[in-house]
């Protein structure tokens, strides 16, 4: 199968997402090379399970002027392929095993050494979320998740939980299913790493870019020590007024790298932002248990119009590189969801990937850390003995190799590594 049909199947992929609950205009999903880099030819394990019905995303095309969220779930047939699909409770009932997912909070924790932390850490710290759209069914869903895994309950009424509209008020905007996967996935993957943080959902009236900006300055103003947003839109010129809002000191910002392979998103080009690319996560022999590579499906690159933060040295990008550190975003070793909002025929215990899964992650694990002053962006830089280096797999091709390859140190689809434990956080 060559790139262009690979790119085409996804289009495809993300029309019908589009169509099913997206509403608006629907364009083709641009081809991700950046004019500092020789475009691929690769096509990616992530394209191919695409073309194959392994996975539907949450969110279709984005409309101009518009973000798109990154949630991907793993669909029946992917299901079948993988032979994943057992509920959380069935897996417990059958004592079922799997290497390769879905993952569930202690995994999560254990894998990326937060076990400790997240029992001790948290309290009176808030993680804020930002999406677009309403879920009706956020807290009560929240709930069906935490007790599953014996998480303490995070509630509206105990003020654990707090949903607002973009200016902070509580007349919330028009449902929509399609970004309900999205917000259903961030709230349990807050949940997961920082159990005991309070959640603030800040929902923008619609996907447009400067809806979601005035999102974030709201979730900044309500005190969120970290800001998640699992959503872009493909990079197109410098925005001044978009990196104002991006820009917090003393509050971290985790944007997702973007699920189309090799190539840059918005707002995860920002400097100020730490953007967050995904991995394949299994489990594996030896001290750690745990093994990865990068995601093929994980955004990464140059940025054609963002100056390079002070922090970063790598020489193959006179400007800002994509990105900084990684989580699991492989749907194939994906997280469970619980998410009763039906969306294209999926609605319960569902399984997900994308890079969505890391923005909200790394976001918790920043709230954990309990130090987010100054420019928490730079801090995985300083720190990065407290990263899993991840030295393995692609998301295309390109030159230099390492903004697309995993390599030893820096690399473009997973920065400086994955969490291991808080320090670099």
């Amino acid at each position: 199968m060559n790139r262009n049909l690979a790119g085409a199947l996804i289009a495809s992929a993300l029309f019908l997402a589009g169509c099913g609950g997206g509403g608006g205009v629907v364009q083709t999903i641009p081809t991700q090379t950046d004019s500092n880099t020789m475009s691929s030819t690769v096509t990616t394990e992530f394209q191919q399970r695409v073309a194959l019905g392994y996975f539907s995303p949450s969110c279709g095309e984005a409309a101009p002027g518009e973000a798109r969220c990154f949630a991907w779930v793993l669909t029946e047939t992917g299901q079948r392929a993988l032979g994943h699909g057992l509920s959380p409770e069935a897996k417990r009932q059958t004592q079922a095993t799997s290497t390769s997912g879905p993952w569930e909070p202690s995994d999560l924790q254990s894998a990326y050494a937060t076990t400790a932390a997240a029992a001790a850490n948290g309290a009176g710290k808030t993680v804020a979320i930002v999406d677009a759209y309403n879920d009706p069914n956020v807290a009560a869903d929240l709930a069906v998740y935490r007790s599953q895994f014996g998480l303490p309950a995070c509630t509206t009424a105990s003020g654990c939980l707090r949903v607002v509209n973009q200016s902070g008020g509580t007349s919330l905007p028009a449902n929509n299913a399609s970004w309900s996967q999205e917000i259903s996935l961030d709230v349990d993957m807050v949940s997961a790493n920082c159990p005991k943080c309070n959640i603030l959902l800040v929902e923008a009236n619609s996907p447009t870019t400067a809806n979601l900006a005035a999102a974030v300055n709201e979730a900044a103003k309500l005190g969120a020590v970290a800001i998640s947003n699992s959503y872009g839109a493909r990079e197109s010129r410098s925005d001044p007024s978009g990196i104002s809002a991006y820009t917090h000191p003393g509050i971290a910002i985790t944007v997702s790298n973007g699920d189309a392979g090799y190539g840059v998103e918005t707002p995860a080009s920002y400097g100020t932002v730490t953007a967050v690319g995904g991995t394949s996560l299994t489990t594996a022999t030896g001290t750690r248990g745990w093994t990865e590579s990068v995601w093929s499906g994980s955004g990464s690159g140059c940025s054609k119009y963002e100056t390079k933060p002070s922090w970063q040295h790598d020489t193959g990008c006179t400007k800002r590189t994509v990105g900084d550190v990684a989580y699991v975003g492989d749907p194939s070793t994906g997280v469970y969801v619980y998410d009763s909002y039906a969306y294209q025929g999926y609605s319960g215990w569902l399984e997900f990937g994308g890079t969505s899964v890391g923005a909200p992650s790394i976001a918790a694990i920043y709230a954990l850390s309990g130090n987010t002053s100054g420019t928490p962006a730079s801090f995985a830089y300083s720190n990065t003995s407290a990263l899993n280096d991840v030295t393995t797999g692609s998301n295309g091709s390109c030159s230099p190799a390492y903004l697309c390859h995993g390599e030893t140190g820096y690399d473009g689809p997973t920065g400086n590594g994955t969490p291991k434990g808080t320090g670099a956080f």
